[in-house]
C-alpha cells in the first residue's frame, strides 16, 4: 500500500497542499490543493486572517480524503517572524500582524536602550530587520501592554496551526531563531534576554527540532477531514525547509532560496556572530539538525511581483524576463535592499524615485523596469558572494538556486555572470520537498539528510548555467 506524506506550504501570497510518495527510488510530488493568501488592510494595519488560513489547511486535508490518498503524516511550514499570543483559554489575543506592517517603526531604538545593537547580534547572531519578532513584541509592549499581561502562550504561526490540529503546543527550532530571541549556543530561548526586554518569559514553550512528533489529529479534526494522521515538525520556517532540499551530493555550495525573498548563504556548523558579519547584515538562522543558515535576506522577486500586479498581471513572468533581456543595455540600477522597496504604495513609482534621487535615468517601459529589477538583483547576488567568501574564508564553486525563482532562466544566467559561479537550478518546489524530507527521515525512509538530498538530486530536474565569457 502506497504511503503518502503531506506538506502544507503556506507562503505570503498563496498556500498549497503537496502530497509525496516514493516510486522506483524517487520522490514524487502531487499538488492536491491551492488557496490564496495575503496581508489584509484593516484600519491602517496589515494583518493575516489566521481563521481563513486554518480553514484552508483543513479544506486541503479533506481533499486528500476525497481523492483517496490519505497521508500517514503531515507538517506545516510558513514564512518566518509572525506569531500569535494566546490567552488562558487558548484564544488569540489582539490582531495577527503581518511582517510588512509599520508598527515596528522606532522599536529598534527601544530595544537598543536595553541592549546595544552589537551586543544583541553577538548574543543571537540574527540580522537586524525591522519586522523581526523582537521588534514586533516591543511594539506590543509599548502600545498594547495589556495583551502581554494576558498572554499565556507564544506560538509562531505554523506551530499555532499545528496546535489547532492536535491540541499540543510546540515551538519549532528553525522558525524560533527568526525571532532574534534564541541563543545560538544553547539552541533554546535566551530567557535572560527575554526578561531584560520585559517580555513575559513564561509564555515561550521550549523549542523542539524538526522531526519531533507533535501528535495525532484531534477527534473533531479527524471527523471533519475523514482520517487521522501524525503531525510532525518540519523545518517550519519555509527557508529552512527549502535549504534542506538543496541537492548537494558532494562538497558544499552557496544557495539562493529564491521566491518573494531571496535568501542567499551557506550552511555552517556554528553561528558566526562576529562584528564583520553584523556590519554586512548576515544572519545565522537555525537549520535542520542544528546546522546554521549563514545568509543574507535580499528583497528577491517581490519587486517584479509587485510591478506585475501594478500592470494588472498582463504579463507572465516569462514574458517579463524576455522584455528585460530586450532592454539589457538600460544602465540604471537600484539597491534592492533599500527600505523604500519593502512595502511601497506603488513599486514602479518607488523605482523611479530611487533612480531620480541617485541621478540615474528613470525607467519608462515595462522592459526597462524589468531589466532594472533583474540586473540589480544579480548585482546584489554578486556582491553578497564576495561578502560570504570573505567572512567564511572559503571559496565556493557553485550556487544552488532553489524555490519558485529557480524557473527564471534569464535571472539565473545573470546570476552566473554576476558571480562567476556555475549555477544549478531546482527543485522549484524546494520548500514542500524539504517539509516532506523531515517527515520521511522521521519515518526512516531516509537514513539522514545526506541520503535525502541525494534522492532529491536524482528525483528532480536540475539545470546548469555557466558564466558567459
Amino acid at each position: 500500500m502506497q504511503k503518502y506524506y503531506l506538506a502544507v506550504d503556506i507562503g505570503a501570497s498563496s498556500g498549497r497542499h503537496m502530497l509525496s510518495y516514493m516510486q522506483d527510488g524517487k520522490m514524487q510530488l502531487e499538488e492536491v490543493y491551492r488557496f490564496e493568501n495575503g496581508m489584509k488592510q484593516a484600519d491602517g494595519k496589515l494583518l493575516w486572517d489566521v481563521k481563513h488560513l486554518f480553514r484552508e489547511i483543513v479544506n486541503g486535508m479533506k481533499r486528500c480524503q476525497e481523492i483517496g490518498k490519505i497521508p500517514c503524516s503531515m507538517s506545516i511550514d510558513t514564512w518566518a517572524v509572525d506569531y500569535v499570543l494566546l490567552d488562558e483559554n487558548d484564544e488569540v489575543l489582539g490582531d495577527t500582524y503581518g511582517y510588512r506592517d509599520s508598527r515596528t517603526a522606532g522599536m529598534d531604538q527601544k530595544v537598543y536602550e536595553i541592549i546595544p545593537e552589537n551586543e544583541l547580534y553577538a548574543r543571537t547572531g540574527i540580522q537586524k530587520q525591522m519586522f523581526n519578532t523582537i521588534y514586533q513584541l516591543m511594539a506590543v509592549k509599548e502600545r498594547e501592554p495589556e495583551l502581554l499581561k494576558k498572554a499565556k502562550t507564544f506560538l509562531m504561526l505554523p506551530d499555532y496551526f499545528q496546535f489547532l490540529l492536535t491540541g499540543n503546543k510546540f515551538n519549532e527550532y528553525t522558525n524560533a531563531t527568526s525571532t532574534q530571541l534564541v541563543n545560538p549556543a544553547t539552541k533554546q530561548w535566551d530567557r535572560e534576554l527575554i526578561t531584560m526586554l520585559g517580555y513575559p518569559e513564561a509564555i515561550f514553550p521550549s523549542i523542539s527540532l524538526p522531526g519531533t512528533e507533535v501528535g495525532n489529529l484531534k477527534p473533531e479534526i479527524q471527523k471533519e477531514v475523514g482520517f487521522d494522521c501524525k503531525v510532525i515538525l518540519c523545518a517550519s520556517h519555509d527557508t529552512g525547509s527549502a535549504v534542506m532540499a538543496m541537492p548537494v551530493v558532494e562538497g558544499d555550495g552557496l544557495y539562493i532560496s529564491s521566491g518573494t525573498w531571496s535568501l542567499m548563504g551557506v550552511e555552517l556548523p556554528d553561528a558566526r556572530c562576529d562584528e564583520d558579519s553584523r556590519r554586512a547584515n548576515f544572519t545565522n538562522e537555525g537549520g535542520y539538525d542544528y546546522r546554521f543558515r549563514y545568509l543574507k535576506n535580499i528583497m528577491g522577486l517581490w519587486m517584479i511581483q509587485s510591478v506585475r500586479h501594478e500592470l494588472n498581471d498582463a504579463y507572465s513572468f516569462a514574458k517579463l524576463c524576455e522584455m528585460a533581456e530586450e532592454e539589457k543595455a538600460f544602465p540604471s540600477r537600484v539597491d534592492v535592499n533599500d527600505d523604500c522597496f519593502l512595502a511601497p504604495e506603488n513599486m514602479m513609482d518607488a523605482i523611479v524615485d530611487y533612480c531620480k534621487k541617485t541621478n540615474q535615468t528613470a525607467p519608462q517601459t515595462v522592459g526597462e523596469f524589468a531589466t532594472v529589477i533583474y540586473q540589480s538583483l544579480a548585482d546584489c547576488y554578486g556582491k553578497t558572494v564576495l561578502e560570504i567568501e570573505r567572512n567564511t574564508d572559503h571559496i565556493y564553486s557553485g550556487i544552488h538556486i532553489i524555490g519558485g525563482g529557480s524557473n527564471a532562466a534569464y535571472l539565473n544566467q545573470l546570476t552566473a555572470n554576476a558571480t562567476g559561479k556555475t549555477v544549478y537550478t531546482g527543485p522549484s518546489e524546494a520548500t514542500a520537498i524539504g517539509n516532506i524530507m523531515a517527515q520521511m527521515i522521521e519515518d526512516h525512509v531516509f537514513e539522514d539528510l545526506k541520503a535525502a538530498r541525494a534522492c532529491v538530486y536524482h528525483s528532480f530536474d536540475i539545470k546548469v548555467f555557466e558564466p558567459e565569457k
